[in-house]
């Protein structure tokens, strides 16, 4: 396929001049008997006077080395929301373009259309949760802009078909977002493996899963060198706080604790998944790959209100496309899937 991306690229944006910020003319973060005096800073160490690294080069190293991928190749922002909000401002003209996605999944994609006056095309996943391939072109037009896939996806657990996804990244002339928010919960490799194959592949991921850093709000976005560049243009120049790449610098270094976290999330998602089995209320137990389970209930709402009074929450999806009586179950500690399972059983 001939892929151009200044083919997609809004025409503003082509000739943006980004903002050069004080620390984008002077990179040099390491040198200690220089004083700054360029970026109207209170020259008082709090160990957060000085405005962070706007490139965020030390914890895309550490990220490039683990994924084996080029710094060049990848964005980071305010969570993964900043990043998928940032590719619509990129390449979705508003009030003309779309974008396409596949409900049930992540409900950002269709509030980020809403914000930037983008159409949401929406094409229901099967029966199955899968893409559905023919409809979702039929649903292309010339102003087709973005297909959004979130694989494993959110609320129902399962990864997309490789024949399907290979298929959209082969035929469709626009961009194929894959949101990777779960795959460190899967068996299956990430589609980081392919990005080279694909000049028309964006993938998203999150520390805020497997990597117990939701409060600290950073998403990573991959990409061909020429996509992230784009982006950069137009994100904000000190989108990541000095703070939150501290702490990511931290976990990603200890890369044991991550691993050992997420074996035990899934040995208690293999436990969980048992017991369910015996639960004369769940009707269905959806395959999963993530650290949820969705379940099929006699009635959410109902179940919802007991587990509550239980004092546990989750999460009831039983308003969305496909998931009437549904429940989403989210794997926590072993004390804490105890309670769970004490509550479901009585």
């Amino acid at each position: 396929m001939n892929f151009d991306i200044n083919n997609l690229v809004r025409d503003n944006v082509k000739v943006l001049k980004p903002y050069s910020s004080a620390r984008d003319e002077f990179e040099d973060f390491d040198t200690a008997d220089m004083v700054f005096l360029d970026a109207n800073e209170n020259p008082f160490s709090s160990g957060v006077n000085r405005y962070p690294d706007p490139q965020q080069a030390s914890v895309k190293s550490i990220l490039a080395k683990q994924h084996k991928v080029n710094s060049n190749q990848m964005l980071l922002g305010n969570g993964s929301d900043e990043v998928l909000d940032l590719l619509f401002r990129a390449f979705c003209e508003p009030k003309v373009d779309n974008v396409i996605t596949l409900p049930p999944t992540y409900g950002m994609y269709g509030v980020l259309a809403n914000i930037n006056a983008v159409e949401n095309r929406e094409v229901l996943l099967s029966t199955d949760f899968q893409p559905q391939i023919e409809k979702i072109f039929n649903a292309i037009d010339e102003n087709t802009k973005m297909i959004f896939l979130c694989s494993p996806n959110n609320p129902t657990g399962n990864s997309f078909s490789e024949e399907s996804v290979t298929t959209l990244l082969e035929q469709f002339k626009g961009l194929v977002v894959i949101d990777e928010a779960y795959i460190d919960f899967s068996e299956k490799e990430s589609w980081l493996e392919k990005m080279d194959q694909y000049p028309n592949l964006v993938i998203t991921q999150t520390l805020s899963k497997a990597y117990g850093l939701a409060g600290i709000r950073l998403g990573i976005c991959y990409a061909s060198a020429e996509i992230i560049s784009i982006l950069n243009k137009i994100k904000p120049p000190y989108n990541v706080n000095e703070l939150t790449q501290k702490r990511a610098l931290q976990r990603l270094d200890d890369t044991n604790a991550i691993q050992s976290e997420i074996k035990l999330i899934i040995e208690q998602r293999e436990e969980l998944l048992k017991v369910l089995l015996h639960v004369n209320y769940v009707e269905k137990i959806y395959p999963t790959e993530a650290n949820f389970i969705l379940i099929k209930v006699d009635d959410a709402n109902k179940r919802y209100d007991d587990l509550i009074a239980k004092g546990i929450v989750i999460r009831n999806r039983t308003t969305q496309p496909l998931c009437e009586n549904t429940l989403r179950l989210t794997i926590g500690t072993e004390s804490e899937n105890k309670k769970l399972i004490e509550a479901l059983q009585n």
